[in-house]
Order: structure tokens, then sequence, then C-alpha cells
């Protein structure tokens, strides 16, 4: 109860506020809840997805004046619209989407910036929606047969409609998709190895914005009653984006601050700085930008974190309890001494480099494979090869029997390979359970729709369920809450084995697992990898730990400049001449 009631008493002071408050503040009230509205759009998009949008105002624009030309011309019911509304600002967004979503760094948010401003001014110049005067006359909204003509009967509806937008962006946060789209922040080499599909994310997360923002049109359409090009602009795409960010545009609570914060103070501003300054122009944009800048060297994660790290009940209700689910169905295990991975003729070029040159390698069910050499050797590359993080240039390389070649990491992951990787990738915020789940992603089914109406808790409790297990079995069970980042450097590698072992693969690709771990803990995971080979597991590990990999390993692949120098069982690696000049330290050292 405790934990729920912030909530409830905002829900209680909105429900009274058109009651107590004057005319003039209700008013500013429906402008900060439509503001909302994109603002959850854009904690989505940007916060939880990385995707830097400042074109969401051209999407508003689309739901106004969808709504506004075909209620005025041809008399359709506003409701109908507004599903108009929102297919037709669909359609737009998966262009643009599949245009803009491509491009990476400063090119996706100057990509928002140009479709921006080109349907800003398509809104200016095109004769039949009014061009810069606008359209009139648009009808008022009925609800129940309740007319909704004045600005305290639309508040119920706004708010209704923020209040509806951020419970269905939480439940798709806490779900087995939200994962993914959070997923995107840490890189989609990370994503696509774990099996989700990045671009489908991207799309995802692109639409849900897109159709946030043009609901908020036509919301602003039927409370002016009245719309033209202005409140499209690129301008107001760039305030959309400091509301989120202001707020913390990380958090759906966040956006509901930074566009009451930005109004309130927007409005503020304009009737106190002329006085001040004795003159009229648009000084409030200066004062923004300072206090931008300010907020994002003091609250980089904007205000509202620290709110919450200020509010008594932040650790109301402890940990996340676990609900009791059924254990997933596990993948049938190939049988032992079956050939997993067999890479031949591996050549891997970048550029005039040729980091990989005619490797070759196999794996067998029920056996660790160790791939050995120096720094710079070519055993990551290997790896990327292999798993087509990076595909290789040239050469046959085949999974389970089926050529990887014209597969994409993602498709490997489904087949039953998982890995690690040299540099760690967690989500540091995120909680160790949270991480190791989305090991698990592949294993369920719910999309976007069931998690927003939270239809799918079983199948949730299930993933959880499986990535608290692996949790427990690489030994880490009191850290399960805990923030990954929070982890020491050996623990996050475990975290990531955990990871790894939750999308139940039947071969397992270990990047320098053993790097960070002291003995005792390299112990223990010697004593996991062993247990795993003994269930019909292929383990494919590369190791610099020389003591861990020849008590460990059934077969060792030596590389040398990017080629293999030898291979053979531990006992023979030792005694391989060119192994010890190699790598070994010489043939004198060695003895």
């Amino acid at each position: 109860m405790m934990r729920h009631l912030p909530l409830i008493v905002f829900v209680a002071l909105l429900g009274a506020g058109p009651l107590l408050l004057p005319e003039f503040t209700v008013t500013l009230l429906n402008y900060i809840g439509l503001y909302a509205i994109v603002a959850v759009g854009l904690v989505l998009l940007t916060g939880v997805g990385g995707l830097t949008s400042f074109g969401q105002a051209a999407f508003v624009g689309l739901g106004a004046y969808t709504t506004a030309w075909l209620t005025t011309v041809y008399g359709v019911s506003p409701w109908l619209t507004l599903l108009i509304g929102i297919a037709l600002t669909a359609a737009v967004a998966l262009c643009l989407g599949f245009i803009t979503l491509r491009m990476g760094g400063h090119y996706l948010p100057l990509g928002t910036i140009a479709w921006g401003i080109s349907l800003y001014f398509l809104f200016g110049n095109v004769e039949f929606l009014g061009g810069h005067t606008g359209i009139t006359g648009i009808p008022t909204v009925s609800l129940f047969g309740w007319e909704l003509k004045s600005a305290r009967e639309f508040y119920y509806l706004i708010w209704l409609v923020v209040l509806l937008a951020m419970l269905s962006v939480r439940n798709l946060l806490d779900s087995r998709v939200g994962r993914s789209i959070r997923a995107l922040k840490g890189g989609a080499v990370m994503a696509e190895a774990m099996g989700v599909n990045t671009p489908q994310a991207k799309i995802v997360i692109f639409l849900i914005a897109a159709v946030l923002a043009a609901i908020s049109g036509w919301l602003y359409a039927h409370l002016q009653r009245f719309v033209n090009p202005t409140p499209f602009s690129i301008n107001q795409g760039i305030e959309y984006l400091f509301m989120a960010v202001i707020g913390g545009v990380g958090h759906v609570w966040g956006a509901v601050l930074g566009a009451g914060l930005i109004t309130v103070l927007k409005q503020w501003l304009q009737d106190f700085l002329p006085q001040l300054l004795g003159q009229s122009g648009n000084f409030e944009i200066i004062v923004f930008g300072i206090a931008m800048v300010l907020i994002l060297q003091r609250a980089r994660d904007g205000l509202w974190p620290v709110i919450l790290r200020r509010l008594p009940l932040r650790s109301a209700g402890g940990p996340r309890q676990l609900v009791a689910a059924e254990p997933l169905p596990r993948r049938a295990r190939p049988a032992p001494g079956s050939v997993l991975l067999d890479a031949s003729e591996v050549t891997k070029r970048f550029g005039g480099l040729v980091a990989n040159n005619r490797m070759s390698l196999s794996v067998k069910a029920g056996e660790v494979m160790a791939l050995i050499g120096p720094n710079g050797a070519g055993k990551s590359t290997m790896f990327n090869c292999v798993s087509a993080v990076n595909p290789a240039t040239e050469g046959k390389i085949a999974f389970l029997g089926e050529s990887t070649v014209d597969l994409v990491s993602r498709d490997i992951a489904r087949r039953g390979m998982s890995r690690t990787f040299q540099h760690v990738k967690l989500l540091g915020q995120m909680s160790v359970l949270e991480n190791v789940a989305i090991g698990a992603h592949l294993r369920g089914r719910q999309g976007t729709l069931a998690a927003a109406l939270r239809l799918d808790r079983g199948e949730e409790a299930r993933l959880l369920a499986e990535a608290a297990q692996q949790i427990e079995r690489v030994g880490l069970k009191e850290q399960m809450f805990e923030p990954a980042g929070s982890l020491a450097l050996g623990q996050q590698r475990i975290v990531e084995i955990a990871r790894a072992l939750a999308s139940d693969p039947c071969l397992l690709l270990l990047d320098e697992p053993a790097a960070g771990l002291r003995y005792l803990e390299k112990q223990a995971l010697a004593d996991l990898l062993r247990k795993l080979r003994s269930e019909g597991m292929g383990i494919l590990l590369v190791e610099h730990d020389m003591e861990f990999v020849m008590g460990l390993a059934d077969r060792i692949v030596v590389m040398e400049f990017g080629e293999k120098i030898a291979e053979g069982t531990p006992a023979e690696i030792q005694s391989n001449p060119r192994v010890l000049e190699a790598y070994l330290g010489g043939v004198e050292s060695a003895a």
C-alpha cells in the first residue's frame, strides 16, 4: 500500500483539480498533459532505447491535421479520425523509421530534424490544409453523450490518456519485450547475440512514440478547435526533448515532471522577463538553454532520479519477489561426441589486415575446446566469425550441420549457440536478474501488445524463474537483485555466463571467462564448466590463464598471427616446441 501511496495521492489531486483551480490553471494543466503524452514516448524512444529524435512535433501535427481535415471537410466522427490518425502516423513513422533508424551516431538526430522540418513545411504549404492560416471550426468530442466543450471538461480525457500511456509504457518496460528494448543501450552486438531482433525493436519503440504523439495531436486539435503549423515546428520538437531530458529521460514519471516544469517555467518567464528587461522577445529560450546545461552537469539523468533518492518511500517493498513458475522447456541435446561446430579455412580481413588466415577448428558435444594464443593472435575475431557478429570473409562455418554463411547473430543464437564477451557487456543500471533474463529472450513468445496490457505475466514469471535458476547455478544468488554495474569485474563475467546459460545453449562460447577471478572463483568456474560438459554441452573457450586451460580443456588450438600453429590435447600442446617458442616462453624456459 505504501508503495502505491504517491500514485494514489497524485490521481486524487488530478481528480480534484478542475473543481478547485481557476480556469487559467486548468488550461495550463491541460497543456502539461498534452506535452507529457509526447514526452512519455520520448522516454521509451530516447531514454530507454537510446534513439534521439527531434521530430516528434511533426507526428503531433499529423494527428492534429488528420482529425481537423476529416471532421471539418467530410464530417467524419472525431473518434473515427483518432483511429485514422493513428494508422496514418504509424504508416508514415514506419517509412521514416526504415530510413532514419539505419543511421547511427549524430546522423540519426540530424535525420529526425530533416523530416521534422519537412513535415512542418508540408502542413504550411498544402492548400487544402489551410496553409499557414490553418483549419478552424473543428468539432467538439462527445464521450458517452457528454460533450466536452470547456477546458475543465476536456481535462479529464487528457489526463486519462496520460495515465494510460504511463501505465502501458511501464508495463512494457517490465517485460521480456522491455528488456530487449533496454538491451539496445548495451549495443546491438550484445543484444543480437542474445537473440534480440534489434532493427525490429527500434521500429517498435519508434512507432509507439509516434502514435503517442499523434494521440496528443488529436487531443490538442479538439481542445483548441483550431490548428495551424506553428505548434508543430522543429522548435517544439526540441522542447519536447527538453521536457524528457530535464524530467528524467529514463523514467516515465520524469516525462510528467519535465512537461510540468518546462510549461510552468515558460509561462512564468514569458510574463516576468519582458518586465525585467523592458522589451519583448523569446528570452525564455536562453534561460532554458542555460538550465539544460546546468542540469546535465549536476543531474545527468534528470530531476526525477534526484527526487527519488530523497523520497522516504523509495525502498518500500524491498527486492522484487519471484513467483513460483513452471520450468521452461529445454532443447534436445545432440548426442555426445557429435560435431556441433565445424569451421574450416576461415579467413577474416579488415581492409588490408588479415586477422584470421585459413583457420580451422571443430567442437563436439560434451567437450571443452580451448583457443589460446598471444594477445592480438585473432582469437576474439575468430569468436566473432563463428557467432556471426563479424561474418568471415572466406571459408566455411557450420553449426549443427547447417551453414551459417547467410545467418545473422540472432539466428545462430536461436539454433543453440550462446556466448560471453572479452569486454563485459552488461546493462549496469539493471539488476543481475534482469540482465540474465535477457539471455532467455528467445525462449519467450509474448509480444508488445501483450506486455503493454500485462497479459504476459505467466510467461514473464517463467523467464525470471529461469534467470534466477542460472544465477544460483553460477553462485551469485546473494547478488541477484543488485545492479549489475555494482559488481566486481570477475562477478560481472560470471553474470555473463549465467546470461548465456539462460538461453539453454548446446554450444557455449566463453571469451576470457576467468579474467579478473580470484583462485577460488576460478575453481568454482572450472567445476561449473565440467558439469556442463558432463551434461553434453560443447564449450569453446578463449583464455590466457594456462593453468586454468590445461586443467580443463579436452583439446586445444593454438593461434599466432591469425593462423593455427598447433592442435592437440593439453599434454601434446605443452610439449610442442613451436607452441613453447611462440606462446609458453620457449623450450629452455619450459625446461
